[in-house]
Parts: C-alpha cells; sequence; structure tokens
C-alpha cells in the first residue's frame, strides 16, 4: 500500500497563480488551494496540510496575520511565503514568526519545487526530533536511563527484579556504558532509596589510603590522620555502597573486604572496637575477572561474594537503535546548559553518528554532541560539522586509539618483565600507584 501524498495549500487571490502551483506541484503532491485566509483556516482545520505556500498581500486577512493564527494554533505545517521583491521585509517578519523559507514573484518551477522538497524535509526533520524528545522524557523516568532496545528493556525488567532485594551485585561493562546509572537506579527502586548511596572509585584511590576510604580512621592513627574519619561504609550505613572498579584492590585489602561482607562489621583503622553496618554493595567493573583470578591478582572467594546477581551492559555499538534517542536527550541537555538553540542533526549527520563504533560507548557520544552544539553554525547540525571520517566496517577502536594504547600495552609489558610480574615493583619502576597500573593493565586486557 502506497503512502498517501503529502498535502500542500496554495493561498493566494490570483487564480491564475493558483493554477500554477497544481500544475508545478500536482503530480508529486497534493494541491489544495484557497483564495482567502479565511478559507484557508477552514481546510487547515478539516485536513492534514503538511504545507502551506502563503502569499503576504490579500484583501481582508493578510498572510501575515493568517500566519499568526497557524502558529497560535500550534500547527505543526510548514509554511512557504511568497512575496514581491519590493516586501522581502514582510518575508523577513514572517520568518521570525515561524515561516520556513520565502520566495519572491516571479519564480521558476526548479526554485518552486527545491524549496518545497526543502521545506518539507525541515518538517519531517522536526517532527522525528519532537517524536524523540517525547520517547526520551518517557524513557528517561526510568531513572535517567535511556534506550529502546530490546537489550535495555531487559535490563529494566532486570532491575525490578533485583532492586528490592539486599544481594550483591556486580555490574560489568565497558567503560562510559553507565555502570553508575544502573547503580543509581538499583539504588532509588530499592527500600534503601532513603538512604545514602554512596560511590568509591576503586582506581582513582591511592592504594595507601584505600583502607581509610573504606573504613575509616581515628585520630592519631597514622601520621597525618589529625582527626577522626568516617569511611564509606559508615557514610552509607542504611543505603548503598557503589565500588566503580572493583577489581583494582590489592589482594591485601580484598580480604579485609570479604570479612566485612561476612560480619558486616567494620574496624577503624587505629581503632579498638567493631563497627556493625548495614550495607548493600554494588560494585562495577570492565575487567575480565576469571582472568584476574587464574593470575591470582583477584581473591575467587570475594568474586563470588560480589557477583551473586551479574548485569552485563550492552556496549553501545550493539545498540545502535538508541543513538537518536541519546542525541535528542543531549542536544536539550546542552541546548540548556549553553543557552543555544541547536534544534537537531540533519539525516546524513545522524547517519555519521550511526555509522562510528563508539569505543568509549555513551559518555563518548554525550561529550561528542556537547562539542556539535557548542560549535554548531545554526539550528540543524551538518555532516561537515562532525569529526569523523569512518564507516560501519571498521575496528571499534580508531587508529589513533589502536596506536596509543598498543604503545601503552608495551610500556607495561616491558615494566612487568623487568619486575618479574611484581605489580608493585613495576609501578615504581613506571612512577606511578600500584592502583593506577592494576586499573591499565584491566582495561588493556592484560593479565
Amino acid at each position: 500500500m502506497t503512502s498517501p501524498k503529502p498535502i500542500i495549500l496554495a493561498v493566494d487571490d490570483e487564480v491564475d497563480l493558483l493554477e500554477t502551483y497544481r500544475s508545478i506541484l500536482g503530480k508529486q503532491y497534493e494541491v489544495l488551494t484557497a483564495p482567502s485566509g479565511k478559507q484557508a483556516l477552514e481546510i487547515l482545520k478539516a485536513k492534514a496540510v503538511a504545507l502551506v505556500l502563503l502569499d503576504m498581500k490579500m484583501p481582508g486577512m493578510s498572510g501575515l496575520e493568517l500566519l499568526r493564527q497557524v502558529r497560535q494554533a500550534e500547527n505543526d505545517v510548514a509554511v512557504i511565503i511568497i512575496t514581491a521583491l519590493q516586501e522581502v521585509a514582510t518575508a523577513v517578519e514572517a520568518m521570525k514568526l515561524g515561516a520556513l523559507d520565502y520566495l519572491t514573484k516571479p519564480f521558476d518551477k526548479d526554485a518552486l519545487r527545491l524549496t518545497v522538497e526543502s521545506a518539507l524535509a525541515q518538517r519531517a526533520l522536526r517532527r522525528e526530533n519532537l517524536l524523540l524528545k517525547e520517547t526520551v522524557k518517557e524513557l528517561s523516568s526510568y531513572c535517567d536511563l535511556i534506550g529502546q532496545t530490546p537489550a535495555m528493556r531487559q535490563l529494566y525488567s532486570l532491575i525490578d527484579k533485583v532492586a528490592p532485594t539486599d544481594s550483591t551485585i556486580l555490574i560489568h561493562g565497558e567503560s562510559g556504558t553507565g555502570k553508575e546509572l544502573v547503580a543509581r537506579a538499583i539504588h532509588q527502586k530499592s527500600r534503601r532509596a532513603a538512604k545514602p548511596l554512596i560511590t568509591l572509585n576503586c582506581a582513582a584511590i591511592p592504594e595507601t589510603l584505600m583502607e581509610s576510604e573504606l573504613f575509616g580512621h581515628e585520630r592519631g592513627s597514622f601520621t597525618g590522620a589529625q582527626e577522626r574519619k568516617l569511611g564509606k561504609f559508615e557514610l552509607a550505613d542504611g543505603g548503598s555502597l557503589f565500588l566503580d572498579e572493583v577489581g583494582c584492590m590489592s589482594p591485601a585489602l580484598q580480604a579485609k573486604f570479604l570479612r566485612v561482607l561476612e560480619s558486616k562489621m567494620i574496624e577503624r583503622i587505629g581503632g579498638e572496637k567493631s563497627i556493625p553496618v548495614d550495607v548493600r554493595i554494588i560494585s562495577a567493573t570492565n575487567i575480565n575477572f576469571q582472568k584476574e583470578i587464574a593470575g591470582g591478582s583477584f581473591r575467587h572467594d570475594l568474586y563470588y561474594r560480589l557477583n551473586v546477581i551479574p548485569i552485563n551492559l550492552t556496549p553501545l555499538r550493539e545498540r545502535k537503535e538508541d543513538i537518536p534517542l541519546f542525541v535528542a536527550y543531549f542536544l536539550e541537555k546542552y541546548n540548556k546548559q549553553l543557552n543555544k538553540e541547536v534544534r537537531s542533526l540533519a539525516p546524513e549527520a545522524l547517519q555519521k553518528l550511526l555509522d562510528y563504533p563508539w569505543p568509549g560507548n555513551v559518555r563518548e557520544l554525550q561529550n561528542m554532541i556537547e562539542r556539535l552544539v557548542v560549535l554548531a553554525g545554526g539550528p540543524v547540525i551538518t555532516p561537515e560539522e562532525i569529526p569523523i571520517i569512518t564507516t560501519s566496517t571498521q575496528p571499534a577502536e580508531s587508529v589513533l586509539k589502536q596506536n596509543v594504547m598498543s604503545h601503552e600495552r608495551q610500556v607495561i609489558v616491558d615494566a612487568l618483565k623487568l619486575a618479574d610480574n611484581n605489580r608493585t615493583k613495576a609501578a615504581k619502576i613506571l612512577g606511578i600507584p600500584r592502583s593506577t597500573l592494576n586499573s591499565r593493565i584491566s582495561t588493556l586486557g592484560l593479565s
């Protein structure tokens, strides 16, 4: 079944010009005509008009007045102004009221066809963008998570099942896939939602401070401990504790952490008493735990305690149908933040985003949209404004990133060889904290 032709309404008091519109556009579109503004309003109420060709100077209701009434009715019809050359100033005023384009009399057939095609394409793009925004609003009601692919719907269903329990959860996923957002969704839907969700990035804390961060310390327990400090476990009491990059914990700390999970009691550094804590643990990682366990870097018994309920996040390259939703969401976000008015991406520009494999996942896409909004030259982002030259057949990482990671991998391998695979010694050779080395080893897939 063929789709119906778009309806074009030509409004002009010159009967000959109305016949001209029918002759030029009648094969491609359904052309309706009205000799006055009043009759045009009646047709607009009765028909799903896609575009109006509107003469500015008409007896009775002027073209500007008709345009105002069309916009007050919140009609999404596209409007092209038809005006005499000496009335261009009026056309500019009409553009401010929402007309998409204008033609000056006399015009040729090709100019009319091209202007109509362009206006209808802009209207379709605007309607698609509005639909995406409505979809985003509906989906973002699920704890700020966005997506309607089967993988995301399965994720929402799983969160609904596990959130009311107190079971430990381990979120597996590549960097930038939204592991912390999932942790927040689980907490918000749990019985602990009224209590705090405390987060800690294990890869960002030096190994020497990690125990204090988790369990706290008493005044004078070590050099620099000038006052008592509560750890993340105490701060999260009654709520949830989210440990990102949990695979970066040292073996010694893993043993203490496991003991806390089993006893639900902590001891501050330098303290003499055990403190009961009621905390749900949600962890996240982007490493292959089986390799870490096999290499002796991570305790298998702790892994089993953390991985009671595994949640695997799908990378963006495997759910590209969600990319338009993210684009609409981030456009709206950065338009508000940056006081910009970027409405949408041209279809070819969106296609470039769909063709790119997004090794940095949603975080990389978010940064890209922010950059595009900042540098946008108009309300619609063109393909030339997107600094990506790639196809869907290219590998998941750009050549530059591959080269950088390859060099970094070799440097770490050389340091480990010099240190006879002792990570503490290798970290000293490289001049970085052991926790940072652990994080990079995990990210690069080294064992």
